[in-house]
């Protein structure tokens, strides 16, 4: 097996900034190409298109399917999908089964140890595992695993995963039995590409909290996150994988076994609201419309005397457009993005940081000097960024700034692989709407509201337990 792990010129563990929003869950990709070509291109398009889903490290898993069953390579880093893979870095990746991962860590900290995917040699061979989720149980098994002699290489829950496995596959006569009798002993949120030397295996948490689905592209397959990967490298979106399913794909086609299906279901309300990339689809709903109902669900509760309406880039702009059209406002852009600010202008002082915000975002003046506006975005967890763009709009003329956020108030933590803080960093699990109100400085606000969530992801299953506080299983 080779094993590299790569540090680009980027930040390293630590110097990602606290921007006051919420972190992205990660993103996984899977492709399996029966003629033999390599993948290790394809997935890295794949993964630069779910790159929103995760930014602090990424890597990629390859086998060759003709070759030695124990014949892996990897490279992973921390860094953004260009930073840790170059040409030449891709060209030695050779095989034609492959995953890939991008990771925003909830489960274990920002080190190269814990980058993904994770492979492991034992005593049935070689196995891969990248991961999107969180477990709950994690401590209960790792005490489990360690008591049988299991010595831990990360801090993350994805080991736990495919420590599970490989026990498991001890005990079965395929990978798969494996994978089924380890999916019934978890419990959280998963979404789950495997590699082995001669399978693709995409697995799903049986609540669906997180998404993942299967495409094609000629006779080569592929398992992603999201439908925007699969379109980032020329494949046919063909279905979600259902919640509880597990996957095969190997020269002889596809298998799925359902035993771990089951009635009830509750998927991340976040993925429509935030976290999924606006040209995907996930499980029959299209994220763009997802988001332009809430806008509209916005100024059917709150309507406002406003001469046009804006988004934050680039979170609101979609849900302002909905707002803005139900509303009979004009929608306009009122601040320009600075795409080429990155990570690196985060600087340590209260001042320095504001001052930060003026380089990646500027108030088109004319749109807002003298004008009523609705400000739309879609979420407020510490109230600083929001409080600096509508001090912003005021100093550019702007007479009133409303507020309207297509999320209803963070109350209560994720325990499923979304970054939601603890309660003490949550300002709505402190604070009364007016209070924020008054913090943020806007001249009203209101929040989508808990009952409207269902009109934005039509005919799903909810989790909306970091509004409400009903998680879908015990925690």
């Amino acid at each position: 097996m080779r094993h590299v792990l790569n540090t680009p010129g980027g930040p390293s563990a630590g110097e990602y900034p606290d921007t006051g929003r919420i972190k992205e869950a990660c993103g996984v990709f899977g492709i399996f190409d029966p003629h033999g070509s390599d993948v290790a291109g394809s997935i890295y398009y794949g993964l630069s298109a779910l790159q929103h889903r995760g930014q602090e490290s990424c890597g990629i898993a390859v086998f060759d399917t003709s070759g030695p069953k124990g014949n892996t390579k990897i490279h992973k880093g921390l860094g953004l999908v260009h930073e840790v893979f170059k040409e030449k870095t891709l060209k030695e990746l050779k095989g034609n089964l492959g995953i890939g991962h991008v990771r925003y860590s909830t489960t274990g900290a920002a080190t190269q140890n814990n980058a993904q995917p994770l492979a492991l040699n034992y005593m049935k061979g070689t196995l891969a595992l990248a991961h999107n989720g969180n477990l709950v149980n994690t401590e209960e098994l790792r005490e489990d695993l360690a008591r049988t002699g299991a010595i831990f290489q990360t801090t993350t829950d994805s080991e736990i995963i495919a420590y599970e496995i490989a026990r498991a596959r001890t005990q079965t006569e395929t990978v798969e039995d494996a994978i089924r009798l380890t999916a019934s002993v978890l419990q959280g949120a998963y979404g789950l590409v495997i590699a082995s030397p001669r399978k693709l295996i995409g697995v799903r948490d049986p609540l669906g909290i997180k998404p993942l689905c299967l495409g094609k592209r000629g006779d080569t397959y592929m398992i992603a996150s999201e439908s925007c990967a699969l379109t980032s490298v020329g494949a046919s979106f063909l279905r979600d994988i259902r919640p509880g399913e597990i996957v095969t794909v190997s020269r002889g086609g596809i298998t799925s076994n359902l035993d771990l299906c089951q009635q009830k279901q509750a998927h991340c309300i976040f993925e429509y609201i935030y976290f999924a990339r606006l040209d995907s689809t996930l499980d029959g709903v299209s994220v763009y419309e997802s988001r332009k109902k809430a806008g509209a669900a916005l100024a059917k509760a709150y309507p406002a005397e406003a001469d046009l309406v804006t988004g934050v880039p680039d979170s609101g702009i979609t849900a302002a457009q909905g707002y803005a059209e139900e509303a009979g406002l004009p929608f306009q852009l009122a601040f320009y993005k600075n795409s080429y600010i990155g990570r690196t202008f985060i600087k340590p002082t209260q001042k320095e940081r504001e001052s930060s915000v003026r380089l990646k975002l500027s108030v088109l003046g004319n749109t807002v000097n003298g004008k009523n506006i609705v400000l739309v975005d879609d979420s407020i967890v510490r109230g600083t960024t929001i409080a600096n763009l509508i001090r912003l709009l005021k100093q550019a003329g702007a007479r009133k700034v409303h507020v309207r956020i297509s999320s209803p108030p963070f109350l209560y933590p994720c325990y499923f692989g979304t970054d939601v803080p603890s309660n003490r960093q949550l300002l709505a699990a402190s604070h009364s709407s007016e209070e924020i109100r008054q913090i943020i400085g806007a001249d009203s606000l209101g929040y989508l509201r808990v009952e409207d969530l269902s009109s934005i992801a039509p005919g799903l299953s909810l989790c909306r337990a970091c509004f409400d506080r009903q998680y879908p299983m015990k925690i």
